[in-house]
């Protein structure tokens, strides 16, 4: 697929053949610098479950990833104002008059604030989605963070134009772009990208800022006790740009399920396909949260009304 502004996509759809008119679609968007193939069984279930799906990969990342990523130019907010705008925007043309609805996993549900095509969503459901700010790391991996994000990595990305992160390891391989704004993040993201580039006298970080008003959608934002990324700070930092959207902040533990550990990627493992995954699956039908699910409600918003003066 291509994004609005040229570049060319990669990525897969599931999609059934019987052409149901109420059959709805789920979109998932990304980890930074995660590849699409990683959410490939979690895309199996919601399809085996009655959905079609679409995952995709941010320009710069797995199928979407130029022949060098020297001097490719890619942040975050093109990730989510023309990448997953793209993906939204495949998804209206092929599966016409569908509901669409997204699932977002960290940076994935600030990209849905980014993508002006998000303000059609049915709902969202989001898994430890954050921009970054150090300070609302977990506290006693926040020095460990803070040295691998905010120091390692923009050292060698301007050593090299790029971060090699898939020889160290970490993710794969990203964008000078990407690595600028998530080392640099500012406890307001409009504080942080696209400061140099102004539209009317404007800065354009504000113009992003007020699309997150016009995201509708109910939100359903999973955080873990056990992931470093997604503290409570960071989901409620993020969600409260989505002022329009009903949301609601719920808070999981490994001992709700029975194991040791989930942290920030392990959401969307199949292990967990029977004790997490139903969640997700309830959400996007219903847009509710089945009685004697795992976890509990932290915070929850809803919707800011307008008032005229």
């Amino acid at each position: 697929m291509q994004a609005p502004d040229g570049v060319w996509l990669g990525g897969f759809v599931w999609s059934h053949a019987d052409g149901v008119a109420d059959r709805a679609v789920v979109v998932i968007s990304a980890a930074t610098s995660v590849r699409c193939r990683y959410y490939s069984r979690f895309a199996d279930y919601l399809f085996a479950n009655g959905f079609n799906v679409i995952t995709y990969d941010y320009r710069g990342i797995g199928e979407s990833r130029p022949k060098s990523l020297r001097g490719f130019k890619a942040d975050w907010v093109d990730w989510g104002e023309h990448d997953l705008e793209s993906a939204l925007r495949y998804a209206e043309a092929e599966f016409p008059g569908q509901m669409i609805h997204v699932v977002a996993h960290s940076i994935g549900g600030f990209a849905v604030g980014l993508a002006p095509s998000s303000r059609k969503a049915g709902r969202i459901f989001t898994v430890g989605s954050q921009f970054a700010f150090w300070r609302d790391y977990a506290a006693p991996d926040r020095p460990r963070m803070y040295l691998k994000w905010h120091i390692v990595m923009p050292m060698l990305t301007r050593l090299l134009g790029y971060f090699p992160a898939k020889r160290l390891g970490w993710m794969e391989d990203t964008p000078a772009g990407v690595v600028r704004d998530w080392s640099h993040m500012k406890a307001r993201f409009e504080d942080t990208v696209r400061q140099d580039i102004f539209i009317g006298g404007e800065r354009e970080s504000e113009w992003l800022r007020r699309r997150f008003t016009k995201v509708t959608a109910p939100i359903l934002a999973i955080g873990l006790d056990d992931d470093s990324h997604g503290t409570p700070a960071a989901l409620g930092r993020l969600l409260s740009y989505f002022t329009a959207s009903a949301w609601r902040h719920w808070h999981i533990a490994p001992e709700d399920i029975g194991v040791q550990a989930i942290g920030h990627f392990a959401f969307f493992h199949d292990r967990f396909k029977d004790s997490l995954w139903p969640l997700a699956l309830a959400w996007l039908r219903s847009g509710e949260i089945p009685a004697g699910s795992p976890g509990r409600l932290l915070t929850q918003a809803t919707p800011m009304k307008e008032h005229q003066c």
